[in-house]
């Protein structure tokens, strides 16, 4: 293969770029941010009314090659089946104060935005990766969020509070769910250490306590196959679906429980709080139409234990095209937005979780909300005035949102290119297609190998979320991320 040829990560960092500036990103951080960053020498030191917390059992899970590592969780057995699960999520605001270039910088973007390119991160990576990150073996002050979960799965009491940890071990999500379901032996960071075996074992008992909890109030199981991009060395060799898995349920219920114990903490508070909220779906009908299309009935109006039913039913009758139905299923669903929660008011919930209180507080190293979030906490638990007014909260939420899109269109246009550079000699080819968008701005259909979405360039009409149709690859840009289908004879 020519050097021409290769699919270089260089030529995809390009587009990203470009991307990024396209979408109102900043992919480069100036020469300020620089600047307060070299002038950062060490991490925090713990002050007064910090916790010292080193000694529990602490461990991360993450993917295998991320460095920003944001919570560790730790699990201790109470009496009466009870469980504390503590979940320790990296100060950031202990180095990165409001108003500073750094801060400035990250308020921008809101958001790391991760693209087959390679990351751009929200923060220098002397922090997020380092002296904010709660990396293994080092010492780090951290938010707590100390919480009691019954035999039922249920959250009880729950307590914030300041603390410095450490981690003991830092796990991958394949490697430890292998080792979970019995297919691997233990992870290396804890394969001689049977106290941090047994803790993990406890976490997953309790995490899938508290998902089966969850889903029977309706969280929604969904299975969408994200695809993270495979090189060999510079060269794209493949766009591989990212599947669920044990140790990813930990982090997701855990996550999930504490953002809601922070929630109500600010509402106890009296605190404006800074939500993630997902409304009832506006394409219900559709969802109910795709339902009965498979021979099942949901209500006329949305009912997430219904929803949920359906999923599962349809989860253990055709486990092979699930995914294709959960990704419908999500796009109809619509997008999750950023609101203010006012003293003696109650925000709207999560329609997908299926929980009414509901922040975002666990990875303030990626999302600015997170950051925001702290903030309001740490002024709640010293009794000081917030440090935003509802006018500029209001505002964050609007742009938190705006910005979270625009970081979610870059990364889907820099796996589009990178499909786009693996599919450029097949045109002419046919696939099995799902839709997964139909409106007046398009109609966009899903491929399974590689897992990307294209847009259908026409004989698009009568198509829509959720239909199966086959087929042609018609024309490619990578540059562009364009990946251009037509529907085949005989179509759907």
């Amino acid at each position: 293969m020519s050097q021409k040829a290769k699919h270089h990560r260089s030529d995809l960092l390009h587009i990203a770029q470009r991307m990024m500036v396209d979408r109102d990103l900043l992919p480069e951080f100036s020469t300020e941010v620089l600047e307060q960053t070299e002038g950062i020498k060490r991490a925090a030191a713990p002050g007064p009314g910090v916790r010292d917390l080193r000694a529990l059992l602490w461990t991360s899970i993450d993917n295998d090659d991320s460095r920003d590592l944001d919570q560790l969780t730790a699990a201790e057995r109470l009496e009466g089946g009870q469980v504390r699960i503590v979940v320790a999520v990296a100060d950031v605001d202990a180095l990165v104060s409001q108003g500073t270039p750094i801060d400035i910088h990250a308020q921008a973007n809101t958001t790391s935005v991760y693209t087959a390119a390679g990351v751009f991160p929200m923060l220098p990576e002397k922090l997020s990766t380092d002296l904010t990150s709660l990396g293994e073996g080092v010492e780090r002050l951290a938010l707590a969020i100390d919480m009691v979960i019954g035999p039922d799965g249920k959250v009880g009491s729950s307590e914030l509070y300041r603390a410095t940890v450490k981690n003991r071990a830092k796990l991958a999500y394949n490697g430890l769910a292998a080792w979970l379901d019995g297919q691997a032996p233990a992870p290396g960071p804890i394969v001689d250490n049977p106290e941090l075996q047994a803790n993990l074992r406890l976490q997953d008992t309790v995490a899938q306590g508290m998902k089966r909890l969850r889903h029977k109030r309706g969280a929604l199981s969904l299975d969408t196959m994200e695809a993270r991009p495979v090189f060999e060395g510079t060269v794209l060799a493949d766009l591989r679906p990212d599947e669920e898995n044990r140790a990813k349920e930990i982090i997701e219920d855990f996550m999930i429980a504490a953002n809601g114990a922070v929630a109500r903490f600010l509402r106890k508070r009296g605190y404006t709080s800074f939500r993630r909220v997902l409304r009832a779906p506006e394409r219900w009908q559709r969802i109910v139409d795709l339902a009965r299309g498979l021979g099942s009935t949901l209500p006329a109006e949305p009912d997430a234990v219904a929803l949920e039913g359906f999923l599962l039913q349809r989860r253990a009758a055709e486990p092979a095209s699930f995914s294709d139905l959960s990704l419908a299923v999500v796009k109809l669903l619509g997008r999750g937005e950023y609101a203010l929660e006012l003293p003696g008011q109650h925000a709207r919930g999560h329609f997908g979780l299926a929980v009414k209180d509901y922040s975002h507080s666990t990875a303030p190293n990626r999302r600015f909300p997170d950051l925001i979030t702290h903030r309001l906490v740490k002024a709640a638990l010293e009794g000081k005035p917030a440090p935003y007014d509802n006018n500029d909260l209001a505002l964050l939420a609007t742009h938190c949102t705006t910005q979270e899109n625009n970081a979610s269109k870059v990364e889907r246009q820099v796996a589009k290119s990178a499909a786009a550079l693996l599919l450029r000699k097949r045109i002419g080819q046919h696939f099995d297609a799902l839709v997964t968008g139909a409106s007046n701005k398009g109609t966009w259909v899903r491929i399974a190998h590689p897992t990307v979405e294209g847009k259908v360039v026409r004989g698009e009409h009568g198509l829509d979320v959720g239909d199966h149709v086959r087929v042609e690859l018609v024309s490619v840009d990578p540059t562009r991320g364009y990946i251009n289908f037509v529907p085949t004879r005989g179509g759907s």
